[in-house]
């Protein structure tokens, strides 16, 4: 995929900078009345510059106010299947918005990595992903293989009745960002993966059992259950949390209004 990260301040560009380090294949588009020496290409009109690349790139990252995206890609969108995935973030690095071609082309899948990146808050309202109310925290020591983690998730799941088709994404903390086993895991399971940073978990207000074993080894005070409570929003314990040989997997559901 490659991306083209478009951006029309110099907070933008702050954040614009982070994810074009961080995304293989990605630019870095500028306004040219931001000062400053960035590595970036510039422009003058955001609108004349998406009709230019539009169709040259499958992810247009836009760090600017929704309706600015908005009525930059309206009058270029033909089809769900071969329009471009279009992501929104806003200047501060909060939210990340999946706003166009989010399950066909890619926006959704995007969204959460940028969210991931930026400690961001994944927005994605595609019918088919918003029904889904699990969330599975995985933990693991160091090294574990993809086929143990995924076992670990299948038999919490069928302990409890549940089914994976439940299941909206996969959940660790960021010192587990890099870790194969999980990284496979998401990909052979089809399940997006969210990571929570370590911020967050030592300040999450929620219920969770906390361990002085993991404390001890990475500074944590857990990792499944608040990665499973803190991917969601008015999320619940369900199931707390499990361990298999290495592995610990926890359960949460997040409730509707």
């Amino acid at each position: 995929m490659t991306v083209a990260v478009i951006t029309l301040s110099k907070e933008g560009a702050n954040v614009a900078t982070k994810l074009k380090s961080s995304i293989s294949g990605s630019g870095m588009w500028l306004h040219a009345s931001v000062p400053g020496a960035w590595e970036a290409h510039r422009f003058t009109s955001v609108y004349e510059l998406t009709a230019e690349i539009f169709s040259q790139h499958s992810g247009l990252i836009y760090v600017a106010p929704c309706g600015v995206a908005v009525r930059s890609v309206a009058p270029h969108l033909r089809n769900k299947k071969q329009d471009p995935a279009v992501v929104v973030v806003d200047v501060l690095g909060r939210w990340s918005v999946s706003l166009v071609s989010g399950h066909e082309g890619g926006a959704n899948d995007l969204a959460l990595q940028v969210a991931n990146i930026l400690s961001a808050e994944p927005v994605i309202t595609t019918t088919t992903e918003a029904l889904k109310t699990l969330i599975v925290g995985i933990g693991c020591r160091k090294g574990m293989g993809s086929e143990e983690i995924v076992k670990a998730i299948r038999v919490t799941l069928e302990q409890a009745d549940l089914n994976l088709s439940q299941v909206r994404m996969l959940s660790s903390a960021d010192i587990k960002a890099a870790e194969e086993g999980i990284l496979i895991a998401s990909q052979e399971l089809g399940i997006p993966l969210r990571i929570i940073s370590s911020e967050e978990i030592r300040n999450c207000a929620l219920k969770f059992k906390h361990s002085d074993f993991v404390e001890n080894r990475v500074g944590l005070p857990a990792v499944a259950e608040p990665a499973a409570l803190l991917a969601g929003r008015r999320t619940k314990l369900i199931i707390e949390k499990r361990t298999f040989d290495g592995i610990t997997i926890a359960v949460a559901r997040e409730s509707s209004l």
